[in-house]
């Protein structure tokens, strides 16, 4: 597909609650690439830096983001599993720094190096985010659970920031549908994020209805890395590949046009540290697959 004018504009766009956005966003999980990062050698830095503002110009609006991102898969542990490398906000806030109107930064919240955050340490991980980012508040904050049966105290406290002017609204990262019944009664949701892609059969589809009926915006996980989850890249599946060549496409781009097939309230934030996949991921958003190949996707 050709990538010379692109425009993330072109996929369409959503409405975080008060916020619009495109429907191709960026994530800035795999800035690091498949491995460590060096946030002190400048040229690194420099290609963060770089590929931010690049993402920005080629109307990019919702950059989401995470104080422990960005992240790479940790050796000898799994493809749930990944190492931290803390920097992606100090690099969003070096790269786009004082932000642009319409820019909308997503951040979470809820993972430690101790475990699943508890209620009474959320204030500090946002005011974290605040530090890192320079904002005085924060556009969008996921809770990102693990293990919990209810989540109401933990999505309370938040609530609580919210009421504050710290946080404009509230998301749900890794929840289940009683989660995000449990959250509504406590405060407005605009997104949820759960993994969701071809390789992942059939799993979320109930979210991803009942999210659309509720005018909730569904960010998928892992949609291009499929099982191969923190290990990143582009999972291999022969009729991905056959589709991509068909139209002259990546395997990646005919991913995300899947994802925005699916309905419009899906929103995509593939992420990289290439400029060139960057410029391909935007260019996806014109990427019309028909009927027959979305079949043959699932």
């Amino acid at each position: 597909m050709p990538t010379e004018e692109i425009d993330a504009a072109a996929a369409g766009s959503w409405t975080l609650g008060d916020l619009g956005v495109n429907r191709i966003g960026f994530g800035t999980k795999r800035l690091a690439g498949n491995g460590p990062f060096d946030i002190d050698d400048a040229d690194a830095r420099e290609r963060a830096v770089v590929l931010l503002r690049r993402a920005v110009e080629v109307g990019i609006n919702h950059i989401d983001t995470a104080a422990f991102y960005p992240t790479y898969a940790a050796p000898d542990r799994g493809a749930t599993s990944f190492e931290a490398l803390d920097c992606a906000n100090q690099l969003v806030r070096a790269a786009l720094a004082p932000y642009p109107d319409g820019l909308v930064i997503a951040t979470k919240v809820g993972p430690t190096p101790a475990g699943l955050a508890r209620p009474k340490q959320l204030r500090g991980l946002v005011e974290e985010h605040l530090r890192q980012l320079g904002r005085d508040h924060l556009d969008l904050v996921y809770l990102r659970q693990a293990g919990l049966d209810s989540i109401a105290e933990h999505l309370g406290a938040l609530a609580e920031l919210r009421e504050e002017g710290l946080i404009r609204h509230l998301g749900l990262s890794n929840v289940r549908l009683e989660h995000l019944e449990q959250a509504r009664s406590v405060a407005p949701v605009v997104a949820v994020q759960n993994r969701y892609g071809v390789d992942f059969g059939r799993v979320n589809d109930e979210m991803v209805r009942f999210c659309g009926e509720q005018g909730i915006a569904f960010v998928p996980f892992f949609s291009l890395a499929g099982e191969a989850r923190e290990a990143g890249g582009v999972s291999p599946s022969d009729s991905v590949a056959d589709i991509a060549r068909a139209h002259d496409a990546t395997p990646a781009q005919v991913r995300i046009a899947w994802t925005l097939s699916r309905a419009p309230h899906l929103l995509a934030i593939p992420g990289t540290s290439d400029p060139v996949h960057l410029a391909e991921n935007v260019a996806a958003g014109t990427l019309q697959l028909s009927s027959e190949e979305l079949a043959t996707l699932g």
